[in-house]
């Protein structure tokens, strides 16, 4: 402000007339050039009762203002501009297991309605720190334990057990979960804990402990190995659709899938969030679940 206050003293050559074109009082202009004087050391203007002319310094600051005073303005009209039409880059991150499902095309459906916005996605299944790691929105199933976060549910998720119909045929339809316990079960576990699936019975759930005949750190290997008959595995439905809908995997349980159990987006910015994140998270929210309000953030039971 005070560069561009001294540039209009300088054309109008009269404090008063600057003061009215910048609608500031004419004391504050006069503060305003008195407080450059005071920086640089050096008067910028002659001054009479009837008009201000340059000095010699004033003439050069002029001269260089210009330039700086046009950057400014372009990188507030860009600024402006960023904050109103989405655009620039978006930094996700998403469990590894969420890349063969409708999120994945959700995503391009967005960028092809928002052609200026570019987006990295980091695969992990560790818990990033959204500030630290410079995270817009991280995807996650289940509870959601950081309070500092704000969540949106985006789909509820049913989970499912599933094998090829050639092996429930060869080994038998489960009545109850807890008989997939005699069963060659296919899970995920990080690595040291011990895999388990829980389901929700009467309102209560049950814990299932495991001894799969594979276990692996990431759900990737899974499916591949169910399709081959290996064994069961489990997984929501919004994963394994693909697989059911073609006839080679036969879903059981699904009434025993725990409820209150949701993809969601979580993300930091509560303040003056950009455009492109704003649009995101909207479109989101209608694509895949359009009758769900943005709820804030409760902490639940980790479901596995």
């Amino acid at each position: 402000m005070l560069l561009r206050t001294f540039r209009e003293v300088a054309l109008r050559h009269n404090f008063s007339t600057a003061a009215r074109t910048l609608d500031l009082a004419p004391a504050t202009v006069s503060k305003y050039v008195a407080e450059l004087e005071a920086r640089f050391h050096l008067r910028l203007f002659h001054r009479s009762t009837r008009r201000v002319t340059l000095t010699d310094a004033g003439q050069l600051l002029l001269d260089h203002c210009a330039q700086v005073i046009d950057l400014i303005d372009q990188t507030h009209d860009a600024m402006n501009e960023r904050a109103q039409r989405p655009s620039g880059r978006l930094n996700l991150t998403a469990p590894h297991g969420l890349t063969r499902t409708i999120l994945v095309r959700r995503l391009a459906d967005f960028m092809l309605q928002h052609p200026d916005v570019s987006i990295n996605l980091n695969l992990t299944n560790r818990m990033v720190d959204l500030v630290e790691d410079g995270v817009d929105v991280a995807f996650r199933v289940g509870a959601v334990a950081d309070n500092s976060l704000i969540v949106r549910r985006l789909l509820p998720l049913e989970m499912v057990v599933a094998a090829t119909p050639a092996y429930w045929r060869a080994h038998g339809r489960p009545e109850h979960p807890r008989e997939l316990a005699t069963h060659r079960t296919l899970a995920m576990a990080p690595t040291g804990e011990t895999p388990h699936w829980q389901f929700s019975i009467g309102g209560k759930l049950f814990d299932l402990p495991l001894h799969p005949v594979f276990c692996a750190s990431d759900s990737s290997p899974l499916v591949p190995l169910a399709l081959q008959g290996v064994g069961v595995l489990r997984g929501s439905r919004m994963l394994l659709g693909e697989w059911i809908d073609d006839g080679r995997l036969e879903p059981l349980f699904a009434a025993y899938s725990p409820r209150n159990l949701w993809l969601y987006a979580a993300y930091a910015q509560r303040r003056h969030p950009s455009a492109a994140l704003r649009a995101l998270l909207d479109f989101l929210e209608q694509q895949m679940r359009p009758t769900v309000p943005s709820v804030p953030h409760a902490v639940s039971p980790r479901l596995h």
